[in-house]
């Protein structure tokens, strides 16, 4: 090797090392680790919540649905049993 090609070795090692450090630094920042994960595990916390909100409004809407409908026929049999007193009524009154 000559004198040139070490140098451009000696570089390329430098290079590496500087990125090795780097990364054994980033390891070695506990803090910036633990604040990273929390970051994450928050964000990830609130797209569960907003997921679970969804879920629930949309449950409560299907049950409410639910209970509109059961009691719509109970009314609807009173009311028709209103008109049909109503209707009987009348009819008789017009007999006499």
């Amino acid at each position: 090797m000559n004198a040139p090609e070490i140098q451009q070795e000696i570089e390329r090692t430098r290079e590496h090392l500087g990125e090795t450090v780097e990364e054994l630094a980033a390891k070695a920042d506990v803090k910036a680790r633990a604040r990273a994960k929390a970051a994450e595990m928050k964000a990830r916390a609130q797209g569960k919540a907003a997921a679970v909100k969804d879920k629930a409004t949309e449950m409560s809407g299907q049950v409410i649905r639910s209970q509109v409908g059961q009691r719509r026929w109970p009314l609807a049999a009173a009311a028709a049993s209103v008109v049909l007193v109503g209707s009987l009524v009348i009819w008789r009154r017009r007999k006499r």
